[in-house]
């Protein structure tokens, strides 16, 4: 088990969707879950349905309250425990700064907490720029799993993640361990394969054998209020998730 940042630096890439259904199929086989949304977007907790609500229930209150994690977690129905998001996290790097404190607070706080790595896989929502929040989320991270959309803009943004991570290292003092996983994979399109290609070439071993397809299911689930296995268990997004979250446990990125 681990705590798993889902990051990049550009939207649009399937983060909030890749981190919904990985906790979903993790849950699925019977793992303890929580799923950490640090998105000021807040769409992780828009697809709960029902955790969007006053800002002192958000993980804002965790910055700026002082405020416990544990009084911070609601149930998630079928996937486990969510720490909701709000509008509000906008304001952290402004407020908060850049100082090793409040880069450490999420770390510290799921400590508090008692997630550690014998009880349960936190997976975390990142917001989709590097600042405080996401730093946040890559100190307390023993895992970051990044994903990219089968176009160049998104390859290019993929490199500039790998170097960002590579600039980090110095300051952790350590190689935080990624994977990169393709998502919207077009297999009728010549381009998604020479995406695939290209960040192969790039980052080697470190790219995931499983791609994520372009499936309405998948677009369809958090309009729901589902994960793609509560939407349609059947679909071909449903199969690709699932066999994302198997590789990633057979090579031991949990």
């Amino acid at each position: 088990m681990a705590r798993i940042a889902v990051f990049n630096q550009k939207g649009g890439v399937g983060k909030t969707t890749t981190a919904l259904n990985l906790a979903a199929a993790l849950a699925r086989r019977e793992q303890r879950v929580l799923m950490v949304d640090l998105d000021p977007q807040a769409h992780l907790s828009a697809v709960h349905g029902k955790a969007l609500g006053d800002v002192a229930d958000s993980v804002f209150a965790f910055y700026h309250d002082g405020t416990p994690l544990a009084q911070l977690q609601i149930e998630w129905e079928g996937i486990g425990q969510l720490i909701p998001a709000h509008a509000e996290l906008i304001k952290v790097d402004s407020v908060f700064g850049k100082g090793p404190t409040i880069l450490n607070r999420l770390n510290e706080g799921l400590n508090q907490l008692g997630t550690d790595r014998g009880e349960c896989n936190v997976v975390i929502d990142c917001c989709p720029f590097l600042g405080v929040l996401s730093l946040n989320a890559v100190f307390a991270a023993d895992r970051i799993l990044v994903p990219v959309s089968s176009d160049f803009l998104a390859l290019r943004g993929a490199l500039q993640v790998e170097r960002t991570l590579q600039a980090l290292e110095p300051v952790l003092k350590r190689r935080v361990e990624r994977r990169y996983v393709l998502t919207r994979f077009d297999r009728r399109r010549n381009m998604s394969f020479e995406i695939q290609k290209r960040l192969v070439e790039q980052l080697g071993e470190e790219v995931c054998e499983t791609v994520i397809s372009e499936n309405v299911a998948v677009a369809e689930a958090p309009a729901c209020n589902r994960d793609i296995f509560s939407h349609a268990a059947s679909s071909r997004g449903a199969e690709d998730y699932a066999a994302l979250t198997g590789e990633l446990i057979r090579k031991d990125f949990f």
